[in-house]
């Protein structure tokens, strides 16, 4: 399956501070807060949630598409996401700008504040699906600028493109109608559960409601697993116990790119969500959204171990 990824490609500059947030907020002084954090830690790391979810697919035996608009400093990022079985050959570099940068610091119980420069992601929407020469089989629309984001979704009801809705960290920006607009006839819509409640609140949509728009919901909800409600059917994915947690910065991204991968080779959705799952641990215990690496080999053992798929994760290791 042909599966085009848009979205944000970033640095990601990932600090962690060894207190807890809650404890340096006064609560009765939020309308002038003025915080300062002195972090024990920094790393540099490649990011971005279209790359992120790519990085994970190839990990897998997938050759995912990325399509996306990034700055003259990508040489080394785009070496290496082609390294690793990613197709670059959509993402263009515009001239005089820096790729995308994410700041974030997590504290000792993974609360996280973040910022996030969007330089060359700000010219997203100079892309188009319109001049694909080859038209995918599902596009993932993810957090890019907010004139992509609704560009995108326009030009796959247009195309006759299933899409997949994965509005996230935009949510805050985006306004109620343009999140209706953009559910209505998406075949995933994919959020966390904060995520959701913002969706419910900005649209007036509670679950049955929504469902009435896109095919298949997938809901996440960190350490208590998640979700995945179609056609009736509500399925329940539970999480792979960690070894040990590191960083949760991506975590999402790779459950996205194991359930695309199952999702890619007709599993059904239960194990979709279940490669998913496995998928996102093995990034929690790595610092970095693309830093965790394992043969295909390692992560079906691994997943025997917690998970019946029946055999078909054989395919995989031929």
């Amino acid at each position: 399956m042909d599966i085009l990824l848009t979205g944000s490609v970033a640095y990601d500059y990932l600090m962690t501070f060894p207190g807890l947030f809650k404890e340096q907020i006064l609560p009765e002084r939020l309308a002038s807060i003025s915080l300062s954090f002195l972090v024990d830690s920094m790393s540099k790391q490649r990011g971005g949630i279209a790359p992120n979810i790519a990085y994970t697919m190839a990990l897998l035996g997938e050759k995912p598409r990325v399509m996306a608009t990034v700055g003259e400093d990508f040489g080394d990022y785009r070496a290496w996401l082609d390294s690793k079985g990613v197709d670059t050959g959509l993402m263009k570099v515009v001239p005089g700008e820096f790729t995308a940068s994410f700041f974030a610091t997590t504290d000792r119980a993974s609360a996280q504040i973040a910022s996030f420069y969007p330089g060359a992601m700000g010219q997203s929407a100079t892309q188009s699906l319109k001049d694909l020469a080859k038209k995918p089989d599902l596009v993932v629309v993810s957090p890019s600028a907010p004139d992509a984001m609704m560009k995108f979704p326009a030009e796959c009801r247009e195309l006759g493109i299933k899409y997949l809705y994965d509005p996230s960290q935009q949510v805050l920006r985006l306004e109620g109608g343009e999140l209706a607009r953009d559910m209505e006839g998406a075949y995933f819509l994919f959020c966390n559960d904060y995520e959701f409640d913002l969706i419910s609140k900005k649209t007036g949509w509670d679950l049955q409601h929504i469902l009435k728009h896109v095919k298949v919901l997938v809901i996440t909800r960190g350490n208590q697993g998640a979700n995945l409600y179609t056609d009736g059917q509500e399925f329940f994915i539970p999480t792979v116990p960690e070894e040990v947690i590191v960083d949760p910065t991506g975590v999402g991204d790779a459950f996205r790119g194991g359930f695309l991968m199952g999702y890619s080779r007709g599993f059904d959705w239960t194990l979709c969500g279940e490669i998913g799952s496995l998928a996102a641990v093995y990034c929690l215990e790595q610092r970095g959204p693309q830093s965790h690496n394992y043969t295909k080999k390692e992560f079906v053992e691994r997943f025997r171990k917690h998970f019946d798929d029946k055999g078909k994760l054989n395919e995989l290791l031929k």
